[in-house]
């Protein structure tokens, strides 16, 4: 599916809001790549502007699934999503319905292939192999090859129409800064999608972020959202009782 890349000249790469973004760049039908680990590192403005689109029959490359009423949960309720490639949905009880009543396509994929499924996208590395799930179910219909005594399965790359990444600083030409683990899925995300909106807590000018402190170079990011105040809703909270 074609999709405009890039901001125009006259307005760079900074848009004013996340459906201002997101407006000439959604289809139905689309793939999408997701950032965010759990609900840590997700691009929640993004994501709500998305449910807000009315697009439907996406395939949503993430490792989870968000939970129920938040992070991709939202486009679970409203059904837009057709199919997920995920690692991990156990959060999610919609997911868990629409799953078991046959409504939602779901592709499994180890943590670590779905990783590297998405960095192959990124790096134009077609396929790989793998002796992550030989044996198992994960690797019913996929090629196996034996090197050097050892078993190995075939995974293909994973690419996307377009990737919503969440990062916590970024300057006017894209570069980014993720905050420790909130880093997660998100730089492998971004460079595997043909066109790529990150969602930011500040924006800084051109020369303000340290180079060596870069963890995503702005080549791979074509749009820019600032969120200064983001929810960063919490899955389980645990806390000690008083004493």
């Amino acid at each position: 599916m074609n999709v405009p890349s890039g901001a125009s000249p006259a307005r760079g790469k900074v848009y004013p809001d996340a459906p201002t973004a997101l407006a000439d760049i959604t289809a139905d039908g689309q793939t999408l790549a997701v950032g965010g680990f759990g609900l840590c590192g997700i691009p929640e403005a993004l994501i709500a502007a998305l449910r807000d689109t009315g697009v439907k029959g996406l395939t949503v490359i993430s490792n989870n699934a968000g939970v129920d009423g938040f992070g991709l949960g939202q486009l679970l309720a409203t059904r837009q999503i057709r199919k997920m490639i995920s690692s991990y949905v156990g959060e999610n009880k919609e997911f868990e319905r629409q799953f078991l009543a046959g409504e939602l396509e779901l592709e499994f994929n180890p943590q670590g292939t779905l990783a590297e499924r998405l960095r192959a996208g990124g790096a134009g590395i077609p396929a790989f192999f793998t002796a992550t799930g030989y044996g198992t179910v994960i690797a019913e219909g996929k090629e196996t090859r034996e090197f050097d005594g050892k078993h190995y399965v075939l995974e293909t790359a994973l690419k996307a129409d377009l990737a919503l990444v969440k990062a916590a600083k970024a300057d006017t030409a894209g570069n980014l800064v993720f905050d420790k683990t909130a880093r997660n899925f998100n730089p492998a995300c971004a460079m595997a999608g043909k066109v790529c909106v990150a969602e930011v807590e500040e924006i800084v000018q051109v020369g303000e972020l340290d180079p060596d402190h870069v963890h995503l170079p702005g080549i791979y990011v074509d749009r820019i959202v600032l969120n200064a105040h983001p929810e960063k809703r919490i899955e389980q909270r645990t806390v000690r009782e008083g004493q």
